[in-house]
C-alpha cells in the first residue's frame, strides 16, 4: 500500500505543479501557479515536502515487496 500511495503522491504532485502552470488558478485572489515565482519558498517548500514523502512510501512499498 505504502507503494501505491507514494506512487499517487508523486505523480498527482507533478500533475498540479504543471496544471498550476498551464491554467489561472486563484483563490482570494493570489495566484496559485505553483511554477510562478509567486509565493515560491512556500509553494516550492510544500510540493519538495509532499514530493520526499511520495518517495519516501515507494521505498518502503519497494522494501516490503521485497520480504
Amino acid at each position: 500500500t505504502e507503494l501505491i500511495v507514494g506512487l499517487i503522491l508523486v505523480i498527482g504532485s507533478i500533475i498540479i505543479a504543471w496544471a498550476s502552470s498551464a491554467y489561472a488558478w486563484t483563490i482570494f485572489g493570489r495566484d496559485l501557479n505553483f511554477l510562478s515565482a509567486a509565493w515560491i519558498f512556500f509553494k516550492g517548500g510544500l510540493f519538495w515536502f509532499i514530493l520526499m514523502i511520495g518517495l519516501l512510501f515507494i521505498i518502503l512499498g519497494i522494501s516490503d515487496l521485497k520480504e
